[in-house]
């Protein structure tokens, strides 16, 4: 089967087509432009450089988040117009499982995503990318402690990165993944699992996580709007 996979998590537009979980072809993009204006364009660009089209898919996959809330909604609402137009099942994938889809050999995979004001997103996944308890959304502290009780951690994901020296001070027996960025990739491992368990949805019922309000939606709820 052949799905399209998209991703705009992050600062980075990524999008490539698979044959089941191998790789045929991916782009990625990062630049001034919104990816209201790169998403599409890059997927035409795939089409054409992979000599495929959107009716040879099969499914199409995509973040449902955490990460940029604009960037989610923009992949969100443009997978949903395709998948409508051509009648074929959605997938969605969490950036945290994504980033743990990178990594490999490890006992356990922490995905950690930044979410600005010392908070992060987190995952935790055993060494088969699956997920060992509910994602957390805290303080990167209250994260540490709730890590305690695992061992021989892998992280990845800027989060990771932007607290790396926090985390090598009070946890033991840790490494970090050199690669942290959102991989539409990735992704579609993770959609192409998802899909043989049966776990697809119709387009309508695709819906962002998003695990911690917008800014915008802490601003009014803290003016008590």
């Amino acid at each position: 089967m052949k799905i399209l996979s998209i991703d705009t998590s992050s600062d980075i537009c990524s999008v490539c087509i698979l044959e089941d979980d191998k790789l045929i072809k991916e782009l990625n993009i990062t630049d001034s432009k919104t990816h209201s204006e790169n998403l599409m364009p890059l997927v035409d660009k795939l089409f054409k450089e992979s000599l495929l089209q959107l009716s040879d898919m099969d499914a199409i996959a995509c973040s449902i988040g955490p990460g940029s809330f604009t960037g989610i909604r923009i992949g969100i609402a443009s997978v949903k117009a395709m998948a409508e137009v051509m009648q074929v099942p959605v997938i969605g994938v969490t950036s945290l499982d994504t980033l743990a889809y990178l990594c490999e050999n490890s006992d356990t995979i922490v995905s950690l995503i930044d979410a600005k004001n010392n908070q992060v997103y987190c995952g935790i996944f055993n060494k088969n990318h699956e997920l060992l308890e509910s994602y957390l959304a805290a303080d990167i502290n209250e994260v540490i402690s709730h890590l305690k009780k695992y061992s021989c951690i892998l992280f990845v994901g800027n989060g990771a990165v932007l607290h790396k020296e926090l985390l090598e001070r009070e946890l033991s027996n840790i490494s970090f993944f050199n690669k942290n960025v959102q991989s539409a990739y990735a992704l579609g491992k993770c959609a192409f699992k998802k899909y043989k368990n049966g776990e697809i949805l119709s387009a309508d019922s695709l819906l962002p996580l998003y695990l911690r309000p917008s800014s915008a939606e802490r601003m009014k709820q803290n003016s008590g709007m």
